[in-house]
């Protein structure tokens, strides 16, 4: 392992392994590259792998993490360390300590976002909610929050205070009842039930303090009041805990992130050792000094000065236009100009950003009138089609026949003679005899209530169900079986049922064959520790990285993306579009007056860009049918003159744009 190759505060942060330990890791500063030498530095330390706790926000930092420090030191140390997300740690103890925790069963299941709002929805009309006109999002948001919290519904209930919050004490009342009912946790129970269970039960604390005696946490900005306690908790009297992040880009205060965790983590762990990461390797001295200055409007924050060896580099660009449609116009325009005077750079070296998705409409129209391919980020992706959905329904039912909302989902997919009558003497049996819907099917007390060919179905579904459950609880040739039972049941070959355009069908059931062979891939590399719940773990824990779709030709397009989903991205030219006050700064942040995490998110947009970054804003948007004059955004003035430079209007009929687009197309003729 060669630390020669690291800055003098890189080798620091390595080589300091016992104690509380602060890494300020600014844009661009080596981050991946100290956590993962500082990994091999312990282990060649001679500490255990076993010992070492390594967590994440996203799979693929994970990944990313554990093939570097296999290059490090060895494949082997490297596999047996645990490197993952906050979540699916949770879940690999939650699984392990399920004879401690009283509300869950082996096999439980997690329940994605559709089946969320599917129990959301039921309670809603229990509790005759309907005519209250509340957005069921409005529930799922402060029942998320309470978890966050660690406040059970009984605690939540305790502390409501008026009208809205007594409702939804007792949503969130009636919503878990339906979880545990059925065998089930949601995002945010796996955090919170892991750690009520460290709080709650001294010996299983003591265990997991004795394993990872070192912890790891990467992007510590991001972690909220929970992930702060599992941390804390664990951590103990070791107090082996080292969080590398960079408050500068704490951009998700939205989802619960609070920024205080790291900048009050010395005042929490005694005697930290603070580290500061400054010399950046991405960006030219012109785009740091503008994010310097820029970010220091925010008061509350450890402070750094970000400097690259790089040189001074292109001025930032602003370019303010007449129209929304003028500035996707220009955008596109400027695209085929970096093109054509710049022979070495590709499609992929252009990113496109923005605050809200919302805003890619107008660019997606421009490019395509251009010609100029495009990879949209955030767009539906594989795992969120229908048929992949219902694939995954089919098989979480065979590893928890408690779960309802799977039962639902697919007793009609593809149609077997079950309709809603049928669905509905179940759904009166299993409120009578209080059991799962899996049960009710083809319960004695209700055959004769059933139609000769309902029974038949009915008889038939269940029975299969059964054997297959059975079946795939042996670990070996999964994929082979899945797709068997897919045959049996009716669902691999039941889509020219559903669907009449014979083309749809079959592209349906290539979609669920595709999904079949990451089932495949999923036991490749698991081998021995492959299972069918190992799988459902992975592929509802599965995060946003991991559920980008790309087109074929996507390896050289312009990115679309919004900031927030640019972070940890980097670009050697970034277009940031629509600058102006209320859209960026969002309109909320300057009603309020809080505008700290919309500064940082600027911030982070800025230092994305490798070598140039152009800046525009429209005098008038087409907002609510009709154009609205637009006001510059606030955040432009706060870039120092001296770094910041204002093209002037550029019109499409340019010569020189002309000769780009002439000198473009002769390629092709």
């Amino acid at each position: 392992m060669r630390k020669d190759i690291l800055n003098k505060e890189q080798k620091e942060a390595v080589e300091t392994i016992s104690g509380p330990l602060l890494v300020l890791a600014g844009a661009g500063t080596g981050k991946t590259r100290v956590i993962t030498y500082r990994i091999a530095n312990m282990l060649k330390s001679w500490i255990s792998p076993h010992n070492i706790l390594a967590l994440t926000f996203t799979n693929k930092a994970a990944r990313e993490m554990r093939e570097r420090i296999a290059n490090l030191v060895d494949k082997n140390s490297a596999e047996k360390l645990f490197v993952g997300t906050f979540h699916a740690f949770s879940i690999h103890i939650l699984r392990k300590e399920i004879k401690n925790i009283k509300s869950l069963h082996p096999g439980f299941t997690i329940a994605d976002e559709v089946d969320q709002k599917s129990l959301y929805k039921q309670v809603m009309a229990e509790l005759n909610l309907i005519n209250e006109k509340i957005d069921l999002n409005v529930f799922r948001s402060a029942v998320s929050k309470a978890k966050n919290n660690l406040l059970s519904p009984k605690k939540y209930k305790l502390q409501a205070d008026g009208y809205l919050e007594n409702i939804v004490a007792k949503v969130y009342d009636k919503y878990q009842e339906k979880l545990t009912l059925q065998n089930m946790v949601d995002f945010d129970d796996i955090l919170m039930k892991l750690v009520l269970l460290l709080q709650d039960n001294s010996e299983v604390l003591k265990k997991y303090r004795d394993i990872y005696k070192y912890i790891l946490v990467d992007e510590f900005q991001d972690t909220n009041f929970v992930q702060f306690e599992l941390v804390r908790i664990l951590a103990g009297e070791n107090n082996n805990i080292c969080v590398v992040g960079d408050d500068d880009q704490s951009i998700y205060g939205w989802r619960g992130a609070k920024i205080e965790n790291i900048l009050s983590f010395p005042k929490n762990f005694k005697n930290t050792k603070v580290i500061k990461l400054e010399q950046n390797y991405r960006s030219t001295n012109n785009i740091l000094e503008a994010a310097n200055s820029f970010i220091a409007g925010n008061s509350n924050r450890h402070g750094k000065n970000l400097w690259s060896g790089r040189g001074g580099g292109e001025k930032i660009l602003f370019h303010p236009v007449d129209s929304d449609l003028e500035e996707a116009d220009f955008i596109s325009k400027q695209i085929y100009r970096i093109i054509f005077e710049n022979p070495d750079v590709k499609y992929s070296d252009i990113a496109v950003l923005y605050r809200s998705n919302h805003q890619s409409r107008l660019f997606e129209k421009a490019f395509k009138k251009d010609s100029i391919p495009y990879r949209l980020v955030g767009s539906k992706s594989f795992y969120e089609r229908k048929e992949i959905r219902d694939a995954a329904a089919y098989l979480k039912l065979c590893v928890n026949p408690r779960d309802d909302q799977s039962f639902l989902r697919i007793i009609g997919v593809p149609s077997r003679g079950i309709g809603s009558k049928t669905i509905d003497i179940m759904r009166k049996t299993q409120s009578e005899q209080k059991i799962p819907l899996t049960a009710a099917i083809y319960n004695e007390s209700i055959k004769k209530k059933l139609s000769g060919k309902a029974s038949t179905s009915a008889k038939t579904f269940s029975d299969c169900l059964k054997k297959w459950s059975a079946i795939l609880k042996e670990t070996d040739s999964l994929s082979d079986k899945i797709k068997k039972y897919f045959e049996e049941i009716g669902f691999l070959n039941g889509f020219q049922k559903i669907y009449k355009n014979i083309d749809e069908a079959e592209m349906r059931r290539d979609n669920v064959i595709e999904f079949i062979n990451a089932v495949a891939q999923y036991e490749t590399e698991e081998k021995e520790e492959a299972s069918l719940a190992g799988f459902l773990e992975a592929y509802c824990l599965a995060d946003d990285n991991d559920k980008v779709d790309e087109d074929e030709d996507s390896g050289n397009s312009v990115t679309m993306l919004t900031v927030h989903a640019a972070k940890g991205l980097e670009f050697p030219y970034i277009f940031l579009v629509g600058l102006e006050e209320g859209l960026f700064p969002n309109y909320r942040a300057v009603d309020e007056g809080n505008l700290d995490e919309e500064r940082r998110l600027f911030y982070v947009a800025v230092t994305r860009a490798k070598e140039k970054i152009i800046m525009s804003n429209a005098k008038t948007r087409f907002r609510y049918g009709k154009a609205q004059k637009q006001r510059s955004s606030s955040f432009i003035n706060e870039i120092p003159e001296e770094l910041f430079e204002e093209l002037n209007r550029i019109p499409v009929e340019d010569n020189s744009v002309k000769k780009a687009f002439a000198a473009f197309y002769n390629q092709f003729s």
